[in-house]
């Protein structure tokens, strides 16, 4: 009897336009039957927002051939609600996987961003996820080098599953040869962010967020070490962010 072939969701935060998803959506193709809900604009940056205050609007698109593809106006965490809700209609596809996302998604980048939002929304629906994001911002970046990284991942995903409640952080380096492969924690790293002040042409004050990356770890377990060595880092996520280490003192604390 043949086996069917998985069914895999495909999100982003760049756009439903976007080359980083072309290229997932080329490889995820190899593995089973692509279903594609992408927002209809770049939402970097969104973190797990989702759209309470305004509709939804979600339209079928024909863009690659031989894929289901929908547009939504909503943020990539409204992306796997729909797909789940309205497109799967209840179903749970096989694999969530978010990106190509043009830059890192490593340390602490990884609250802010909409490519890891979709995937840990994935896997609150109790789908594998998986969040790829590549070490270059350009529009026409080449992700040549990640494919063999991302397809590999994907299909152990798919053959062993996840433990509950854990997702998958994929980061790429921009390099000639990604050596491999290292498993890997999250950095104590962070931006030193500071605010550009400018004034518009009416003399009001508006400011753009800017900043320098600072590595506050030394670690050789990192994400941010595996990168700058030239290895895929995967860092496995939770979402349950309870600080359990922390019960024990609080405990300790007269509340009552």
């Amino acid at each position: 009897m043949k086996k069917e072939k998985p069914n895999i969701l495909v999100v982003n935060d760049d756009g439903i336009d976007a080359p980083g998803i072309r290229a997932l959506i080329g490889v995820m193709k190899t593995l089973g039957k692509v279903v594609v809900v992408a927002p209809d604009g770049p939402q970097s940056g969104m973190g797990h927002a989702i759209t309470i205050a305004k509709p939804l609007r979600l339209d079928k698109v024909n863009i690659y051939p031989d894929v289901e593809m929908y547009k939504t106006s909503g943020t990539p965490a409204d992306c796997v609600k729909l797909a789940v809700n309205q497109v799967f209609k209840g179903r749970k596809p096989d694999l969530c996987v978010s990106g190509i996302n043009h830059g890192l998604n490593h340390s602490i980048n990884v609250i802010y961003s909409g490519t890891m939002s979709a995937a840990v929304e994935g896997a609150i629906e109790s789908i594998p996820s998986i969040g790829y994001s590549y070490d270059d911002f350009t529009y026409d970046a080449d992700f040549s080098q990640c494919l063999p990284w991302v397809k590999k991942t994907a299909e152990l995903v798919l053959e062993h599953g996840l433990p509950i409640g854990t997702l998958l952080n994929v980061n790429f380096p921009k390099v000639t040869t990604i050596k491999g492969i290292k498993i890997c924690r999250q950095a104590n790293a962070k931006y030193a962010e500071e605010f550009d002040e400018r004034q518009d042409p009416h003399n009001r004050n508006y400011y753009w967020l800017t900043g320098k990356f600072q590595a506050n770890d030394n670690g050789e377990d990192t994400d941010v070490w595996a990168l700058d060595h030239h290895f895929a880092s995967v860092v496995p996520v939770q979402f349950d962010l309870t600080a359990h280490h922390a019960i024990t003192i609080l405990n300790s604390w007269k509340f009552n």
